[in-house]
């Protein structure tokens, strides 16, 4: 005789299910964790200097995800996360995110993050934190990590060594091995930040500015080749009356007689 369960499987509620062995329910990842992006205007000017400037590097290429202040959650099922001031992810598609989940990105981490430093995250809390990050970035597969420090013109920098995150001994002309940046960098002075093709990186302003000039450049020469081009014409054409008048009075001299040449 065959028994039949009290209770089938239709009749109990979904919640109530067991869930299949290993198999984790999925949870919320928040796109936001509530901390704003930048303490002041000094440390978001620098946050949006290297951001824009490393999109505009590699806006020609398709695989490199550059971000600023987004929420990087390394593992599924957890909500530990982080939100680097910058970070680039080589290999991985541009395109909107509401949050980089590194199990949707073929599970390639982001390579290079970059911290800019406020009075805020130079108290006791804000160390603690800045270690909590570095920990972080160490654990989940950084390749590169660099704090700068606008205020007081501090520049850091680490590099991965095996598993460890090892503190570059001089920033002064450091090039990074992955973007191929330079930074030029006098203690004292603010920090220069250089593409491969020896362009510095500029401000939003700088960059408009730029442009203004290059436009400015552009008719400046459009003007020249115009003008370049009328002067050409015109004299074209008072060769073309000279040869007129010069053929005409040709005629009228053979009309009389008279051959041009022994004029």
């Amino acid at each position: 005789m065959t028994l039949q369960p009290l209770i089938s499987d239709e009749a109990i509620p979904n919640g109530m299910r067991t869930a299949a062995p290993n198999i984790l329910p999925e949870i919320d990842y928040p796109d936001s964790d509530g901390n704003p992006m930048a303490d002041n205007t000094e440390q978001y000017r620098w946050i949006v200097i290297i951001k824009e400037n490393l999109e505009i590097m590699f806006a020609d290429d398709p695989n490199v995800f550059v971000a600023g202040d987004l929420l990087w959650y390394p593992v599924r099922h957890t909500q530990k996360r982080v939100a680097p001031d910058v970070m680039v992810a080589l290999g991985r598609p541009k395109g909107r995110r509401g949050s980089y989940k590194q199990w949707l990105e073929n599970n390639i981490a982001p390579q290079v993050v970059f911290e800019i430093l406020s009075p805020s995250n130079k108290d006791r809390h804000g160390q603690d934190s800045l270690e909590d990050k570095f920990d972080f970035y160490q654990t989940y597969g950084v390749q590169e990590y660099y704090i700068y420090d606008p205020e007081d013109l501090i520049l850091e920098g680490w590099q991965r060594v095996g598993d460890r995150l090892i503190q570059i001994p001089s920033m002064l002309n450091w090039v990074s091995p992955l973007l191929g940046i330079r930074f030029d960098w006098a203690i004292g002075q603010e920090l220069i930040i250089s593409r491969p093709d020896g362009q510095r990186f500029l401000s939003p302003v700088e960059l408009s500015q730029r442009l203004q000039q290059s436009e400015i450049q552009v008719w400046q020469e459009q003007q020249r080749t115009a003008q370049e081009r009328r002067r050409a014409e015109a004299q074209q054409q008072r060769a073309e009356q000279e040869s007129l008048r010069a053929n005409r009075l040709a005629e009228r001299l053979r009309a009389l007689g008279i051959d041009p040449d022994d004029v």
